[in-house]
């Protein structure tokens, strides 16, 4: 199996943001946390989708901007995400907040290594 990065999908970083997206969609927010749980799996798929944008962009600053696009949504996520957990809206919140803090690693490594080329 080649190690080149093709496409956006090769991207360790775009595969773990599609995982937390799928694992959120499928999320059981209680039913006071219905409205959070809808604004939570809008605001995620930002994370994917703008990595993925990024991915195809040519130019190395419009590349970087998306990948910031991408910080910015998970920042959001990443508090929808503290906010279930304190309002119990969702069992296991922290782990997913765990895994966005593994995902803006990812990303800003991106970052970096674009702005370098």
């Amino acid at each position: 199996m080649s190690s080149k990065v093709e496409s956006f999908q090769d991207l360790i970083v775009w595969q773990k943001a599609h995982k937390l997206t799928q694992d959120t969609f499928n999320a059981k927010f209680t039913k006071g946390g219905k409205l959070l749980g809808e604004l939570t799996k809008e605001r995620i798929l930002d994370i994917p989708s703008n990595i993925a944008i990024g991915f195809k962009k040519r130019n190395k600053k419009a590349k970087v901007h998306f990948y910031r696009e991408a910080l910015v949504a998970l920042e959001e996520v990443n508090y929808l995400f503290i906010l279930a957990k304190d309002l119990d809206c969702l069992k296991d919140a922290a782990a997913y907040s765990d895994e966005l803090e593994n995902i803006n690693g990812h990303i800003r490594r991106l970052i970096r290594s674009n702005m370098n080329k």
